[in-house]
């Protein structure tokens, strides 16, 4: 029976706002890690997965519930346990060979140990003779490769990847991607479990042997999928292509009953990172042939080059906004949507502006707000004190910024980005 690595129990945490309010970013987290296995961890932006895994290294501590190492209580950094961050975080005034070394400095190893494992481990991912290097002389490919090194120097157990892959390029990405697998496949390390935090569903398929799907407000594991296709994984087979289906099916499943509760419960529900034009293109492309008005959600991501970060948001935009539904997988246009592609531009801003009035609450509010003034004007701040009790601090730049995109779209209202002031459109005064 496999022993278990690292255990969550009904972990949760918070942070606070400038306000001082308490924002519940974890909740409830479950979460089991066994020797042998590759877990994929997906979800939308901003849903807590990152900090899950922060709390996991020990780099941050939880609020409330239990956190185990091979059922020791992780009460800090863990010796066992290593992660490789996005950024690549390297010191840029150290040389590969010295980045490497770090970790190891931590744990006491002389000069002469350090040298030979550090080679070791720049060998094993394939940067030997970049040893004097210096960050700024490599690419993002081979940096990301100095942070895996680092992360492998130590000869942990557990190895956590948060989105390593997502700031290259499609090929270089693949290819280091491919590179763990085969360390791993091999057992040319001592790693026990991989936990990876994507935002490609394609890549949490063809690496995992669980996918796990997160939630957010606050963030949860909500459903899972067992990937019993053994390593290597063809993505061009049908077998695949399926389970990539399936992942897109249940990260949109609970979608919109969720987002709907949400919005009937509080103005600060985070709106999806949509963009006015990719929104319609999105929806100009499942008009047309050969779409016709229904894609899989794999074709249309496959079709417009987008990972599923990127394309998830647009489905939920076009949801709340009633122009396409999601269901099984696959994106359907409305009626509605079918109305919005065939009419002209200034057409489309009015059904655009409709549909935020009955549809986004917070764009609602502010709409009344302004309607309510003499002058039809207010300052922004007025709507992001409002917004304190519900959202973090960059959640709410974030949601006010898409809120002003959509708005002025739609002709709900003006933003001044110079004064901060949001106001009445002019024919909305002089009417």
């Amino acid at each position: 029976m496999s022993q278990t690595l690292i255990e969550l129990k009904n972990v949760g945490k918070s942070f606070r706002s400038v306000d001082g309010t308490a924002h519940s970013v974890l909740d409830g987290v479950n979460f089991v890690l066994k020797e042998g296995e590759i877990i994929a961890l997906l979800g939308q932006s901003g849903s807590g997965k990152s900090t899950m895994l922060r709390i996991m290294a020990g780099l941050i501590k939880a609020d409330h519930g239990e956190i185990y190492y091979r059922d020791q209580p992780i009460v800090g950094p863990v010796n066992g346990v290593r992660m490789v961050f996005q950024s690549f975080a390297l010191f840029p005034w150290l040389t590969v060979q010295q980045n490497v070394e770090l970790g190891l400095e931590a744990i006491g190893l002389s000069q002469k140990e350090r040298i030979e494992r550090a080679e070791s481990a720049i060998e094993m991912i394939g940067l030997s003779g970049f040893e004097g290097a210096l960050p700024r002389e490599l690419s993002g490919g081979m940096r990301q490769r100095v942070g895996i090194a680092r992360a492998l120097v130590v000869q942990p157990d557990v190895l956590l990847m948060d989105e390593a892959f997502s700031a290259l390029d499609i090929l270089t990405g693949e290819q280091l991607r491919n590179d763990v697998l085969e360390l791993w496949d091999k057992g040319d390390t001592p790693m026990k479990g991989i936990l990876v935090v994507s935002h490609n569903i394609e890549e949490a398929v063809l690496m995992a042997d669980r996918v796990l799907i997160f939630a957010s407000d606050p963030g949860k594991i909500r459903d899972e999928l067992t990937i019993f296709k053994s390593r290597p994984r063809d993505a061009d087979s049908q077998e695949v292509r399926l389970l990539i289906d399936k992942v897109y099916e249940m990260m949109t499943a609970k979608a919109p009953s969720a987002s709907r509760a949400m919005m009937n419960k509080q103005l600060g529900y985070r709106l999806p990172d949509a963009d006015i034009n990719r929104m319609e293109g999105m929806i100009d492309l499942l008009a047309e042939s050969p779409f016709n008005g229904r894609a899989d959600l794999p074709k249309i991501a496959e079709e417009t080059e987008l990972t599923g970060d990127e394309l998830l948001p647009l489905t939920d935009a076009l949801q709340l906004l009633g122009l396409a539904n999601v269901s099984h997988g696959d994106i359907v246009i409305s009626a509605l949507g079918r109305r919005y592609v065939q009419a002209p531009n200034a057409d489309r801003q009015i059904i655009f502006g409709r549909q935020l009035l009955a549809n986004i609450p917070l764009i609602t509010h502010i709409r009344q707000c302004l309607t309510h003034e003499d002058s039809g004007e207010l300052p922004l701040d007025q709507f992001r004190r409002l917004l304190y009790e519900s959202l973090s601090e960059d959640e709410i730049e974030r949601v006010l910024n898409i809120a002003i995109e959509w708005g002025r779209y739609g002709e709900i209202f003006e933003y001044d980005y110079r004064t901060g002031i949001i106001s009445l459109p002019e024919q909305n005064l002089s009417g």
